[in-house]
């Protein structure tokens, strides 16, 4: 748990080595004072001391003094009073094993002196350690700053467990997000000029070849064009409403989804099959009815226009979620291109010519049905075709 800890929080690490050059300087600031005072008590026991010497009455039978020598223990000089002088050592005490190298150590400085050089090795043992810390800090600032002036390919390394890696971490992600959008505005901006250009040129070309009076054949041409222009219009801005997750979409209301279903079938002519045993509530949903009368719409447009054959819809409820499943009997989608059909302006090959629909259309039905919390996934139809399927949350 330890080392877990030691790996994952840069404040314990740093926290821990200044902590060990603290407890080191102190330990080596107290030895240091110990010895002086040892020292000091030494040097001053060896000034003479007085000895007298009692019987076992108490009476004095003699005079002497008493010399502390340095290595050697206590010496006593004693004089009686018959005349005979007499010497006595005592050994000195012995000190604990592993310590006489301190003991007979002696720094030639003053006390201060020895503390601050003391901190100095400390320092330059810390330095290192937090260099080593600090320096990944400096990496991703670095990082961030080229970021901000415009290099948004910019990554920064990852290594390790702690703070900084998790912050690592969360600046790829949003800057790998931010290029992304980035990169999607820029393809949305190049292919709606595209597909703009092409209704422009198509109405500026009836325009000259009408002539004073023009045919009912030039007035259809240039109305379907206009009418193709305004249907991008609002398609693009819609898909740019909804990439800003701060954009109001609308007032949130309870949707059933059975008779929203049932309108949109009644205007294509399409058939509607609710699942048996689904009530009412497993059909309602939380939403934004226009939105979701607009996926529905898009995904009904998408069958009739690229579909043969009947069209059908079946609504039921599976896990806790609504689902909305679009059936046609096309030629189907290849299971490679299930999920790049519904990036904006992407088109099945050979798509491309046909009259109606510029690409926008599935993409809007995956951002709609995202920003309710919900799925859209393509599938084969049993006998032909495909199926689309929108799940929403109860």
């Amino acid at each position: 748990m330890l080392l877990n800890l030691y790996r994952r929080h840069l404040y314990v690490r740093i926290w821990l080595a200044v902590v060990g050059g603290v407890v080191i300087l102190t330990l080596t600031a107290n030895w240091i004072v110990r010895e002086a005072a040892e020292s000091e008590r030494e040097r001053m026991s060896a000034v003479p001391r007085e000895v007298v010497v009692l019987d076992k009455d108490d009476r004095r039978i003699g005079t002497g003094s008493a010399v502390r020598v340095p290595g050697q223990g206590l010496e006593f000089d004693v004089m009686l009073e018959d005349g005979r002088a007499l010497s006595l050592r005592v050994a000195p005490r012995a000190r604990p094993s592993g310590t006489g190298g301190i003991a007979a150590w002696r720094t030639p400085f003053g006390l201060g002196w020895m503390i601050a050089l003391v901190g100095v090795a400390v320092a330059l043992g810390v330095y290192p350690i937090v260099r080593r810390l600090t320096k990944r800090l400096e990496v991703l600032q670095r990082g961030v700053q080229r970021w901000g002036e415009g290099d948004l390919s910019v990554r920064v390394a990852e290594d390790g467990q702690d703070e900084v890696a998790d912050l690592s971490n969360r600046f790829n992600a949003a800057a790998a997000r931010i290029e992304e959008l980035v990169r999607s505005h820029k393809s949305l901006l190049a292919n709606a000029s595209h597909e703009l250009r092409s209704p422009l040129a198509r109405i500026r070309m009836g325009l000259e070849l009408m002539g004073e009076r023009p045919s009912p054949t030039a007035r259809e041409e240039i109305a379907r064009n206009i009418a193709e222009l305004d249907q991008l219009i609002d398609e693009i801005l819609l898909a740019s409403r909804l990439d800003a997750k701060e954009a109001d979409m609308g007032t949130v209301e309870t949707v059933d989804l059975t008779g929203l279903a049932a309108e949109e079938c009644a205007r294509v002519e399409a058939d509607l099959d609710v699942a048996e045993g689904s009530s009412s509530d497993a059909l309602t949903v939380r939403g934004v009815p226009r939105l979701l009368r607009r996926a529905i719409r898009n995904l009904l447009e998408n069958a009739r226009r690229y579909g043969a054959g009947e069209i059908s819809v079946e609504l039921g409820a599976r896990s806790g979620a609504a689902e909305i499943r679009v059936n046609d009997r096309g030629p189907g989608v290849p299971a490679a291109l299930r999920e790049r059909i519904f990036e904006p302006f992407y088109r099945l090959p050979g798509a491309s010519e046909r009259n109606g629909g510029v690409g926008l259309g599935l993409a809007l039905v995956k951002s709609i049905t995202e920003r309710h919390g919900g799925s859209v996934r393509c599938e084969d139809r049993p006998g032909g075709g495909a199926s689309f399927v929108i799940a929403l949350p109860t």
